[in-house]
Protein backbone atom coordinates (compact mmCIF):
# COMPACT_ATOMS: atom_id res chain seq x y z
CA UNK A 1 0.00 0.00 0.00
CA UNK A 2 1.48 3.55 -0.91
CA UNK A 3 1.21 6.49 1.21
CA UNK A 4 -1.63 7.92 -0.30
CA UNK A 5 -3.97 4.75 0.25
CA UNK A 6 -2.54 5.12 3.47
CA UNK A 7 -3.66 8.45 4.25
CA UNK A 8 -6.97 8.18 2.42
CA UNK A 9 -7.59 5.67 5.27
CA UNK A 10 -6.61 7.69 8.19
CA UNK A 11 -9.12 10.61 6.43
CA UNK A 12 -11.99 8.40 6.30
CA UNK A 13 -11.25 6.74 9.85
CA UNK A 14 -11.29 9.85 11.43
CA UNK A 15 -14.61 10.77 9.75
CA UNK A 16 -16.40 7.80 11.95
CA UNK A 17 -16.00 4.98 8.94
CA UNK A 18 -14.90 2.23 10.85
CA UNK A 19 -14.53 0.21 7.55
CA UNK A 20 -11.66 2.14 7.08
CA UNK A 21 -10.16 1.54 10.32
CA UNK A 22 -10.82 -1.95 10.07
CA UNK A 23 -8.25 -1.69 7.01
CA UNK A 24 -5.85 -0.07 8.35
CA UNK A 25 -5.72 -2.66 11.14
CA UNK A 26 -5.80 -5.31 8.76
CA UNK A 27 -2.24 -3.69 7.08
CA UNK A 28 -0.66 -3.13 9.94
CA UNK A 29 -1.87 -6.39 11.92
CA UNK A 30 1.19 -8.24 10.69
CA UNK A 31 3.79 -5.69 11.38
CA UNK A 32 2.46 -5.22 14.72
CA UNK A 33 2.56 -8.69 15.92
CA UNK A 34 5.80 -9.40 14.45
CA UNK A 35 7.52 -6.61 16.17
CA UNK A 36 5.52 -7.29 19.52
CA UNK A 37 6.60 -11.11 19.65
CA UNK A 38 10.21 -9.78 19.34
CA UNK A 39 9.42 -8.03 22.93
CA UNK A 40 7.94 -10.40 24.69
CA UNK A 41 8.29 -13.36 23.72
CA UNK A 42 4.92 -14.71 24.66
CA UNK A 43 2.10 -15.23 22.13
CA UNK A 44 -0.56 -14.90 24.58
CA UNK A 45 0.93 -11.39 25.54
CA UNK A 46 1.29 -10.62 22.09
CA UNK A 47 -2.09 -10.99 20.84
CA UNK A 48 -3.18 -8.93 24.24
CA UNK A 49 -0.92 -6.13 23.45
CA UNK A 50 -2.11 -6.10 19.72
CA UNK A 51 -5.54 -5.46 20.66
CA UNK A 52 -4.81 -3.13 23.00
CA UNK A 53 -2.55 -0.89 20.47
CA UNK A 54 -5.55 -1.39 18.28
CA UNK A 55 -8.16 0.06 20.96
CA UNK A 56 -5.92 3.26 21.74
CA UNK A 57 -5.33 3.98 18.35
CA UNK A 58 -8.67 3.35 17.79
CA UNK A 59 -9.75 5.63 20.36
CA UNK A 60 -7.07 8.56 19.96
CA UNK A 61 -7.38 8.35 16.26
CA UNK A 62 -7.99 11.97 15.74
CA UNK A 63 -4.31 12.83 17.67
CA UNK A 64 -2.58 10.92 14.52
CA UNK A 65 -0.74 14.04 12.87
CA UNK A 66 0.03 11.89 9.70
CA UNK A 67 3.24 13.39 10.49
CA UNK A 68 5.12 10.17 10.66
CA UNK A 69 3.62 6.39 8.80
CA UNK A 70 0.57 5.27 10.97
CA UNK A 71 2.64 2.21 11.41
CA UNK A 72 5.11 3.88 13.53
CA UNK A 73 2.39 5.49 15.45
CA UNK A 74 0.89 2.42 15.92
CA UNK A 75 4.48 0.91 17.14
CA UNK A 76 5.21 3.95 19.23
CA UNK A 77 1.39 2.85 21.08
CA UNK A 78 2.52 -0.42 21.21
CA UNK A 79 6.18 0.15 22.83
CA UNK A 80 4.48 2.37 25.65
CA UNK A 81 2.11 -0.35 26.39
CA UNK A 82 5.01 -2.78 26.62
CA UNK A 83 6.74 -0.86 28.85
CA UNK A 84 3.60 -0.08 30.95
CA UNK A 85 3.09 -3.98 30.82
CA UNK A 86 7.06 -4.24 32.42
CA UNK A 87 6.67 -1.44 34.85
CA UNK A 88 3.66 -3.73 36.13
CA UNK A 89 5.22 -6.90 36.27
CA UNK A 90 8.04 -5.08 38.50
CA UNK A 91 5.38 -3.82 40.73
CA UNK A 92 3.68 -7.17 41.57
CA UNK A 93 6.89 -9.12 41.23
CA UNK A 94 8.22 -6.49 44.59
CA UNK A 95 4.33 -6.98 46.01
CA UNK A 96 5.29 -10.86 45.88
CA UNK A 97 8.70 -10.12 47.09
CA UNK A 98 7.29 -8.28 50.22
CA UNK A 99 4.06 -10.27 51.37
CA UNK A 100 6.45 -13.51 51.28
CA UNK A 101 9.21 -11.51 53.74
CA UNK A 102 6.22 -10.64 55.87
CA UNK A 103 5.01 -14.37 56.14
CA UNK A 104 8.76 -15.44 56.92
CA UNK A 105 8.60 -12.64 59.61
CA UNK A 106 5.25 -14.13 60.97
CA UNK A 107 6.55 -17.90 60.76
CA UNK A 108 9.96 -17.16 62.62
CA UNK A 109 7.64 -15.27 65.16
CA UNK A 110 5.10 -17.73 65.77
CA UNK A 111 7.61 -20.41 66.19
CA UNK A 112 9.70 -18.96 68.68
CA UNK A 113 6.47 -18.15 70.49
CA UNK A 114 5.97 -21.93 70.58
CA UNK A 115 9.16 -22.38 71.52
CA UNK A 116 10.44 -23.73 68.31
CA UNK A 117 13.68 -22.60 66.83
CA UNK A 118 14.17 -21.22 63.89
CA UNK A 119 17.19 -22.75 62.17
CA UNK A 120 19.39 -20.98 59.28
CA UNK A 121 18.31 -24.68 57.23
CA UNK A 122 15.09 -23.72 57.51
CA UNK A 123 16.14 -20.21 56.68
CA UNK A 124 17.59 -21.04 53.05
CA UNK A 125 14.69 -23.68 52.98
CA UNK A 126 12.30 -20.83 53.17
CA UNK A 127 14.44 -19.20 50.10
CA UNK A 128 14.52 -21.88 47.69
CA UNK A 129 11.39 -21.25 45.01
CA UNK A 130 8.25 -23.82 44.75
CA UNK A 131 8.95 -26.42 42.80
CA UNK A 132 12.33 -27.34 44.74
CA UNK A 133 10.24 -26.70 48.20
CA UNK A 134 7.52 -28.75 47.84
CA UNK A 135 9.44 -32.25 46.74
CA UNK A 136 11.89 -31.84 49.32
CA UNK A 137 9.39 -31.34 52.36
CA UNK A 138 6.92 -33.78 50.92
CA UNK A 139 10.20 -36.19 50.57
CA UNK A 140 12.12 -35.46 53.59
CA UNK A 141 10.14 -34.01 56.29
CA UNK A 142 6.48 -36.14 55.65
CA UNK A 143 8.42 -39.20 53.96
CA UNK A 144 6.53 -39.59 50.95
CA UNK A 145 8.01 -42.10 48.37
CA UNK A 146 9.83 -40.63 45.03
CA UNK A 147 6.70 -42.25 42.75
CA UNK A 148 4.41 -41.18 45.99
CA UNK A 149 5.54 -37.37 45.88
CA UNK A 150 5.64 -37.64 41.62
CA UNK A 151 1.63 -38.25 41.81
CA UNK A 152 0.82 -35.99 44.26
CA UNK A 153 2.53 -32.76 42.26
CA UNK A 154 1.44 -34.65 39.17
CA UNK A 155 5.41 -34.63 37.49
CA UNK A 156 7.98 -37.30 36.38
CA UNK A 157 9.19 -39.17 39.29
CA UNK A 158 12.77 -38.41 37.26
CA UNK A 159 11.92 -34.23 37.95
CA UNK A 160 11.14 -35.04 41.97
CA UNK A 161 14.44 -36.81 42.05
CA UNK A 162 16.20 -33.93 40.36
CA UNK A 163 14.50 -31.28 42.37
CA UNK A 164 14.81 -32.63 45.51
CA UNK A 165 19.06 -33.19 44.98
CA UNK A 166 18.80 -29.76 42.91
CA UNK A 167 17.16 -28.10 45.70
CA UNK A 168 19.51 -29.89 48.67
CA UNK A 169 22.37 -28.77 46.38
CA UNK A 170 21.19 -25.18 46.39
CA UNK A 171 20.53 -25.33 50.77
CA UNK A 172 24.49 -26.82 50.63
CA UNK A 173 25.81 -24.27 48.64
CA UNK A 174 23.98 -21.52 51.00
CA UNK A 175 25.37 -23.08 53.91
CA UNK A 176 29.01 -23.12 53.08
Amino acid sequence: MDQLDEKELIIQAKNGKDIAFTKLFQLNHSFLYQYLLKLTFNADLTEDLVQETMLKAYINLQQFQGNAKFSTWLISIASRLFIDYQRQKIRENRKMQEAGEEALRKMKWEMSLHGHEWSDYLELFAKLEPDFKMPILLRHYYGYTYSEVAKILKIKEGTVKSRVHNGLKKIRKEWD
